[in-house]
């Protein structure tokens, strides 16, 4: 594929997936605050105990082989088809596993009510399985329309199911079916909108050719969920359910907005990275650009929470949730180093060292436990501030390969995003102390909201920063065309 085309296809398919990932958290996230107005802190604790097993489960089933699947230069029917029944069998495992050692997971929270609960939760393993080949076709292809209305049909079903079941005084069920019926939702439409049947055909060579680059992604990302889940895990041990819902919704605001950059510029740009693979130079350019347009956008979005953050609370979840404003704000700090560290991590992967990618993994996670652990006596405030700090060194390490491999290192990435973090900071202290005025609650919101954007966009222009004049140019052309 020429120049032209490619970056054709990875614009094209950055907006099908930035449009997808859009619409469906804007649903989700109208979803989550007419449940938070509904059920409590306590309701969220709970399942955010139970997401714990079943997140660290499904990374069994949904990396690995998928990731091989998008980063293998050639990719037939036979590999396709050889993955889908080994993750349908990896599932089996891993529900049976969950299944029988539910109970000792209730005597761990002395929660004797959360055994039929993550029981039906771990089903959603199953259309895991179904989903992983069907996602990992559809990002090597790059055919992310495909993805949006899938995503965007399931959000519908599973956030009116969980909204119904919330109104009818189920509680922590109203969460888990949610969870389940989006599972179910996308499976089905996948199968009839992706394109891709399974054939009745094995290869033990495929699986283990493809495992023999994707077992290096499967422990790192194993490595990853088991550290991203190990606050709820402590969290609901050590203190309440009410403190770990207040701590997961405060980090829901963060985590939706970048999730969705994260998402979108990690899997098109592990794609794209992977078909230049064989070019430093390309990749070069193309790391450099995407680091800096993640950094315009997330940096803003991030520290611009942290400003309305209070306000914004009490407009949408009510005066019950005030308890997630601090978390909120420190969880947007650790955020902003997200999407970054994400990025350098695709063309660590692209180029097939996924040797050199497990070993930054468990650098970085040995400093996140050794961290956590060493705050989790001091509580739950202290535990996030040493987020915010493993995840400034954890940025470092992550840069360290690429400048080896690229030459583009840590202080050169510094150099590139420094002007977007300066008028983001400026942004941040104008909402701030418009968050100070003595206004109702609901305009004063709104004005906070439209100032840092009107900040942002005047300060981007007259300092001429260089995402912001690539972002105007590409919508020109794209109007002229």
């Amino acid at each position: 594929m020429d120049k032209k085309n490619l970056k054709s296809e990875v614009i094209s398919s950055l907006f099908w997936k930035t449009f997808e990932r859009i619409g469906t958290q804007g649903i989700q996230f109208i979803v989550s605050i007419i449940l938070a107005r509904i059920l409590l802190p306590d309701d969220y604790g709970v399942v955010s105990m139970l997401l714990v097993f079943t997140t660290i489960a499904n990374v069994f089933i949904e990396n690995g082989f998928s990731v091989s699947l998008v980063q293998k230069k050639i990719a037939d029917e036979k590999d396709f088809s050889s993955v889908f029944y080994t993750s349908l069998l990896i599932a089996s495992i891993c529900y049976l596993i969950i299944y029988f050692i539910t109970p000792y997971i209730s005597d761990f929270y002395n929660m004797p009510q959360i055994i039929p609960l993550l029981r039906v939760l771990a089903l959603v393993l199953f259309f895991g399985a179904l989903n992983s080949v069907q996602n990992a076709r559809i990002s090597r292809n790059m055919e992310f329309r495909k993805l949006f209305f899938s995503s965007l049909g399931a959000i519908i079903v599973s956030g009116s199911t969980g909204i119904i079941l919330a109104y009818l005084g189920y509680g922590p069920w109203a969460l888990v079916w949610q969870q389940l019926s989006n599972a179910i939702a996308t499976s089905i439409i996948l199968w009839f909108t992706s394109g891709w049947k399974p054939k009745f055909i094995f290869s033990f060579k495929a699986i283990k050719n493809l495992f023999s680059y994707g077992w290096k992604i499967l422990v790192s990302s194993l490595i990853d969920a088991i550290y991203i889940n190990l606050n709820n895990l402590v969290i609901g041990k050590f203190f309440s359910s009410k403190t770990l819902g207040n701590y997961n919704k405060g980090d829901q605001f963060p985590k939706l907005i970048v999730t969705n950059v994260e998402n979108s510029l990690s899997v098109v740009m592990l794609s794209a990275f992977s078909r230049e693979q064989d070019s430093k130079e390309k990749l070069k350019k193309m790391l450099r650009k995407s680091i800096m347009m993640s950094a315009f956008f997330v940096f803003p979005m991030m520290l611009g929470l942290a400003a309305v953050s209070r306000n914004l609370v009490i407009v949408l979840l009510t005066e019950k949730w005030l308890g997630c404003v601090i978390y909120m704000q420190l969880l947007c700090i650790v955020y902003i180093f997200r999407p970054y560290n994400s990025i350098n991590s695709q063309v660590i992967k692209a180029v097939g060292k996924s040797g050199v990618f497990l070993k930054i993994e468990i650098a970085k996670k040995t400093l996140g436990i050794l961290t956590l652990f060493l705050t989790v006596k001091y509580g739950v405030y202290v535990m996030t501030l040493g987020q915010i700090f493993v995840a400034i060194i954890s940025s470092i390490i992550n840069t360290i390969p690429n400048k080896k491999l690229l030459g583009y290192g840590y202080f050169d990435q510094v150099r590139d995003v420094f002007p977007s973090f300066v008028i983001s900071l400026i942004m941040f202290v104008v909402v701030l102390l418009i968050g100070q005025l003595c206004l109702n609650i609901y305009l004063l919101v709104l004005l906070q909201i439209l100032s840092g954007i009107i900040v942002y966009v005047i300060l981007s222009k007259l300092l001429k920063i260089e995402s912001f004049e690539y972002l105007l140019n590409m919508i020109k052309n794209k109007i002229k065309n």
